[in-house]
């Protein structure tokens, strides 16, 4: 009879340890399922957009004051373009588009990922910045959110600034024994920024020197992201039978312009006389009288201005009708 040693495998063993080990770290792992829940509400709730408690990008504003309406002929840029189109003073509005340092990658973005649906006509203003690929811009665009990315982390700084304003409001309401305080809040500036009077003329050249200073040295290789978005966005406005119109914005007449710009402007109408793409320039159009600084018209006088020059040159395309 052959005798050896006992096997010490026991068939319940490893479910044992995988329990202890369950055991050990429940907490961490309810803390994740909790945080991974509480982020898809928050997700699905979107405060950063519903929420008048939190701060709002340019685009969101565009969409608010539109009535959450995504789709529709489309004025877009950058402030530029916010300082100088008055929608509602427009014989043909467009929806104002101008985003806050926004660039044409940002516009590339917006129709990539069908955030608005362009319909009939595409205005693009550009201004002496918007193809700058280095320029920063508002990191809480919504095109700017990776899908792995939890929302309390995209739109953490956002979520800072709301919950300490609701930890001091529920402190002074417990203070003072006001439930109305408890859940008080400043509601966030839900306008965009315009452009009224007029800038003195050492500020602006200090804002010259500035500019010059950041971005002075720049040449065509800078702007090749914003350059190739460009080529994009008229391959896509041809696909969808998008009339698109490109305008060169207004600088300041009595300040030079920057170096780059002559090289870029040349390149980018190459770009565009490809694709068969009318442009208006009037970035030397103007008299230092209708700006508020060195690229934003003024609300009184160069907005109406330049908002009825846009009017009668898109106007300029519309066919003649058979009567």
């Amino acid at each position: 009879m052959r005798t050896g040693r006992k096997s010490s495998f026991n068939p319940g063993k490893p479910f044992t340890k995988a329990a202890a080990r369950t055991r050990r770290y429940g907490f961490l792992i309810a803390l994740a399922v909790l945080f991974i829940l509480t982020d898809l509400a928050l997700a699905w709730w979107n405060p950063m957009e519903s929420s008048r408690r939190f701060y709002k990008n340019d685009f969101t504003k565009t969409l608010y004051h539109h009535g959450w309406v995504r789709s529709g002929p489309v004025f877009f840029g950058n402030s530029a373009v916010t300082g100088a189109y008055m929608e509602d003073k427009s014989t043909r509005p467009l929806t104002e588009m101008g985003l806050s340092y926004g660039r044409i990658t940002d516009l590339k973005a917006i129709l990539e990922k069908n955030l608005y649906q362009v319909k009939d006509e595409l205005v693009v203003g550009i201004d002496v910045h918007t193809m700058i690929d280095e320029m920063e811009t508002d990191p809480t665009y919504q095109w700017f959110k990776k899908p792995y990315q939890p929302y309390v982390y995209a739109y953490r700084d956002y979520f800072r600034d709301s919950g300490t304003e609701a930890v001091k409001s529920l402190y002074a309401g417990a203070v003072e024994l006001d439930a109305g305080k408890l859940l008080a809040y400043q509601p966030r500036w839900i306008d965009k920024e315009l452009y009224f009077g007029q800038k003195e003329k050492a500020w602006m050249a200090e804002r010259w020197d500035y500019y010059d200073e950041l971005w002075g040295d720049l040449t065509l290789p800078d702007f090749r992201e914003n350059l190739d978005a460009l080529a994009w966005v008229a391959d896509y406005a041809a696909e969808h039978g998008l009339a698109l119109r490109v305008i060169w914005m207004p600088w300041h007449k009595d300040f030079p312009k920057p170096p780059y710009v002559e090289p870029l402007k040349a390149e980018a109408n190459r770009i565009l006389a490809e694709h068969g793409t009318p442009v208006l320039d009037v970035m030397d159009r103007y008299s230092a009288a209708y700006f508020h600084d060195l690229v934003h018209l003024n609300r009184e006088e160069g907005a109406p201005l330049f908002t009825k020059e846009v009017d009668e040159w898109l106007r300029s395309f519309a066919k003649p009708s058979n009567s």
